[in-house]
């Protein structure tokens, strides 16, 4: 009804301004009256209140829209900032955190060795002096406890394949049972402390040690158990075989590393004909024993094994052995050949019956063996 009567009174207010234009009499008369100045604040009025129910909903939808985009570009910012701090914290803490997981061996790689490298042949004799074969090996599980540090410069002469292979066994089998031997220890160890209702501070100590060492950050007691493992032997001397050609590689005789594992930091030896942007290196160590070590942290933490370490857990619910052909299958990401890699590592494992080393033991060391090394 309302708009009628503006509608109305429009009308009429056109028609007497059409006719003030044309005659200023009539326009001085309206002027003066009192009546077109109530019908003037009510055309305003009127017009006032039409854009406020027109625009009243236009405006709180903009508002809340406002108030979304605000609250969704805080979120943003706060995501944001909270991706640079983490990003940041990596950063800062990355060098620390590598020092943790890798503290115990950059101390076992600065030892002091007097030992000089023995080229093949003393091997070879102080093998058969020791009745150290891999003959008996497969046959009594029981493997001599020679530590040799360096690997003989002669491996590229030594014409027969087989000799070759046998001697590079030989050499890495007691390095490689060693270093499983103290993750048992460490792993007894841990399952006895979590059986105990109250724990020792020395015990405590010790399970904040092992959590740096494993890069287990929240101490997650169950990370901890399934990072604290064995790598099965007959997989880590096909990797060492592959990796360095059974022990002829530069990277192997210069630098005794049998796993060919990068870093970007740390001292290493740079790959020969590697592009001008490539930035990384092979580790070096001083003793083959670092190496293997490295290696089995390496297994036992990085992100790119998860599914390696997973699947031992899962064998070891089970109450089976370590199978190394299984597990194997979760290394693609060691190489860029991906599956090629894996399957490569196999036929290694298979053909050369490696699998007969997995349940081998190392005999306690004695002190006539030592002095002969």
């Amino acid at each position: 009804m309302i708009y009628k009567k503006i509608l109305l009174k429009s009308r009429v207010y056109l028609k007497r301004k059409v006719l003030s234009i044309s005659n200023p009499k009539i326009s001085t008369k309206y002027l003066k009256d009192n009546n077109f100045n109530v019908f003037l604040k009510t055309i305003l009025g009127s017009i006032t209140v039409i854009l406020t129910f027109f625009f009243i909903p236009l405006l709180i939808d903009f508002n809340k829209e406002r108030v979304l985009f605000s609250k969704e570009f805080q979120n943003e910012s706060k995501k944001n900032f909270n991706n640079k701090l983490e990003r940041k914290n990596i950063e800062e803490n990355e060098e620390t955190l590598e020092k943790d997981l890798f503290a115990d061996i950059i101390q076992l790689n600065e030892l002091p060795s007097d030992t000089v490298r023995l080229n093949a042949s003393t091997i070879d004799q102080l093998f058969k002096e020791t009745k150290y074969s891999l003959d008996d090996v497969r046959k009594k599980k029981l493997v001599k406890p020679v530590s040799l540090t360096l690997l003989p410069n002669e491996m590229k002469m030594i014409e027969s394949t087989k000799k070759r292979k046998e001697l590079f066994i030989q050499i890495i089998l007691p390095l490689i049972i060693k270093e499983n031997n103290y993750i048992k220890l460490d792993r007894k160890r841990l399952f006895s402390i979590l059986n105990k209702s109250n724990n020792t501070k020395k015990e405590k100590r010790w399970l904040k040690k092992k959590f740096k060492q494993y890069g287990v950050a929240n101490q997650d007691v169950s990370t901890l158990k399934i990072r604290m493992d064995e790598i099965p032997t007959s997989m880590a001397i096909a990797q060492a075989a592959k990796e360095t050609g059974w022990g002829t590689s530069r990277f192997a005789q210069e630098g005794n590393a049998l796993f060919g594992q990068w870093t970007w930091t740390g001292e290493g030896i740079k790959p020969a004909g590697a592009d001008d942007d490539k930035t990384h290196k092979v580790m070096k160590f001083k003793v083959l024993q670092a190496s293997i070590r490295a290696y089995q942290r390496n297994l036992n933490t990085h992100s790119s094994y998860r599914e390696f370490r997973s699947a031992r857990a899962e064998l070891r619910d089970e109450g089976k052995p370590l199978d190394s052909l299984l597990l194997s299958k979760y290394l693609d990401k060691y190489a860029e050949t991906g599956k090629e890699y894996v399957k490569i590592l196999q036929k290694i494992i298979e053909q050369n019956k490696l699998t007969d080393f997995d349940d081998a033991k190392l005999l306690p060391s004695s002190l006539e063996l030592e002095s002969l090394i």
